[in-house]
């Protein structure tokens, strides 16, 4: 086990927010940062590998899963499910990687309410405002008008959910931001829980105060 005990990151925000870019800059900053690979039921598309993009299952694995306590949060969207398994997330924290999670409110709800609970950041992104945030959707151009009408919809419901998080920040100038997730994440390391060695360096310690009496 390595000295320090990784976290469950959870980063969310509505879509346009700039969730994913700092997210990749998280990672660029820290390579040992590990996105959580989530199971799923669908079937595979061309080019997907199981393990890497997703963990593929049958509905009846998937289920069992669940019964067993091996998801830490799951979904049913339109038809399939979703969910994000336990056991490399436990192994990855274990051997002191962080592990990163892109998931709405509801997912984020369910892991801090599972076991691994207590080793969860969670994190939410606002956009400075409401405007700046549909010129972000239309200025990147991936969607169209409906799509983009219908992340916007969405997105009031995704912000409501903003008082459950441990941090709100304010994306309102990218690299700023940054700077202030990279400072949660150092504190964050150092919180007592994330540190299993001190109980050993505490109680040598105390044996060598003793022998020093």
């Amino acid at each position: 086990m390595s000295n320090r005990r990784g976290q469950l990151i959870i980063l969310s925000s509505p879509s346009g927010a700039g969730k994913s870019t700092l997210s990749k800059r998280l990672r660029n900053w820290d390579p040992s940062i590990v996105f959580s690979v989530s199971a799923t039921t669908r079937t595979p598309r061309s080019g997907e590998v199981d393990g890497s993009d997703y963990y593929f299952m049958s509905e009846t694995e998937f289920k069992a899963q669940v019964a067993e306590d091996g998801m830490l949060e799951h979904a049913h969207v339109f038809g399939n499910f979703y969910g994000s398994p336990k056991g490399p997330v436990q192994k990855a924290i274990d051997a002191g990687r962080d592990v990163l999670f892109d998931i709405d409110w509801q997912g984020a709800q369910q892991i801090r309410n599972s076991s691994l609970g207590p080793h969860t950041l969670s994190i939410f992104i606002l956009p400075p405002s409401i405007k700046e945030l549909r010129r972000r959707l239309e200025t990147r151009a991936q969607d169209s008008d409906e799509v983009i009408a219908k992340r916007m919809q969405k997105s009031w419901d995704e912000i409501s959910h903003w008082g459950s998080y441990d941090y709100v920040l304010i994306n309102d100038d990218l690299d700023a931001t940054e700077a202030d997730l990279k400072s949660i994440l150092t504190a964050t390391r150092l919180r007592r829980l994330q540190q299993p060695q001190l109980v050993d360096h505490v109680r040598n310690l105390q044996q060598e105060f003793g022998e020093s009496q």
